[in-house]
C-alpha cells in the first residue's frame, strides 16, 4: 500500500458535497460519512443543511454545514475560504429545466450553465490545485444520461451535462499527473423528489432495468470513485442509468 493510501486510511478524508441538503446530494453525503469521511455539507437551505448534518452526526459521523449558492461566484470564493483544504470534491449541485427550445428564455439558459457548468469549473479551479499540491485527491462530477443522448425538451440541460463530461476529461489531463483523480457519474432517472414520482417512473420505464434509481444506488458509485478503492480510475464517465444509454 502506498504511503498516500495509508495516510488516507489513518486520517479520515474531508469531503465537500454541493447540493447536499436534499435528494441525491444528501444521499451522497450520508454514504461518504459512512465510509468515515468528514463531510462539508453545502447548500442554500440552512434548515435542510442542519438536517443532513444531524443525520450524519446521529450515525456517529462528523459534518458541518456551509451555506452557499454555488451559482454565485462571490459565494464560491467565500465557500473556498471557509472550507479550507479538502480531499474529496463532489460537484452535485445543479438544476434542470425541461421544455421546447423555443420557450427557454435567456435568463433561464444562463442560470442552467451558471449552476451546472460554471460552478463546478470554479470549484475545481479553487480546490484541485490544493489537492495537487498534496499529491492526492478525488473529484467526482455528477452528470446525467442527458449529456450523451438526445432528449426532447432537454437540449440546454443536456448541453450542460455534456460540458461537464468534457471538463471531467480535460481536468483528468490537467490534474491526474499530479495525483488528483477526476471522474463523473452519469445517472439516469433518480427518485429525488416525491412530487416527481410519475416523471421518474415514466423515464425509468425506458431503461433496461425498467425502473428509476434510488438515490442510495447512485451514492454507492460516487463513494467508490471517491475512495482509495478506485485508486486507478480517473477520467471515467460512469453510466449509472439502468442501461438506458446502452440500449
Amino acid at each position: 500500500m502506498s504511503d498516500q493510501r495509508l495516510e488516507q486510511d489513518i486520517h479520515p478524508p474531508k469531503a465537500l458535497v454541493t447540493g447536499a441538503t436534499s435528494g441525491l446530494g444528501k444521499a451522497i453525503a450520508l454514504r461518504l460519512a459512512r465510509d468515515g469521511a468528514e463531510i462539508i455539507v453545502v447548500g442554500r437551505n440552512a434548515a435542510r443543511g442542519a438536517g443532513t448534518v444531524a443525520e450524519i452526526t446521529a450515525a456517529g459521523g462528523t459534518a458541518r454545514f456551509i451555506a452557499a449558492d454555488v451559482s454565485d461566484p462571490a459565494d464560491i470564493q467565500r465557500l473556498v475560504k471557509e472550507a479550507g483544504t479538502i480531499d474529496v470534491l463532489v460537484n452535485n449541485a445543479g438544476h434542470s429545466l425541461w421544455g421546447p427550445t423555443e420557450d427557454l428564455d435567456v435568463m433561464d439558459f444562463d442560470a442552467l450553465f451558471a449552476s451546472n457548468v460554471r460552478a463546478p469549473f470554479y470549484l475545481v479551479a479553487a480546490f484541485a490545485p490544493m489537492m495537487a499540491a498534496n499529491g492526492t485527491g478525488s473529484i467526482v462530477n455528477i452528470g446525467s444520461m442527458a449529456g450523451s443522448i438526445g432528449m426532447a425538451g432537454g437540449a440546454a440541460y443536456g448541453a450542460t451535462k455534456a460540458a461537464l463530461a468534457s471538463l471531467t476529461k480535460a481536468w483528468t489531463a490537467e490534474y491526474s499527473p499530479r495525483g488528483v483523480r477526476v471522474n463523473a457519474v452519469a445517472p439516469g432517472p433518480v427518485y429525488t423528489r416525491p412530487e416527481g414520482r410519475e416523471l421518474f417512473d415514466r423515464l425509468g420505464a425506458t431503461t433496461a432495468l425498467n425502473r428509476a434509481a434510488d438515490p442510495e444506488e447512485i451514492a454507492e458509485v460516487v463513494a467508490f470513485l471517491a475512495s482509495p478503492r478506485a485508486s486507478y480510475v480517473t477520467g471515467a464517465i460512469i453510466a449509472a442509468d439502468g442501461g438506458r444509454t446502452a440500449i
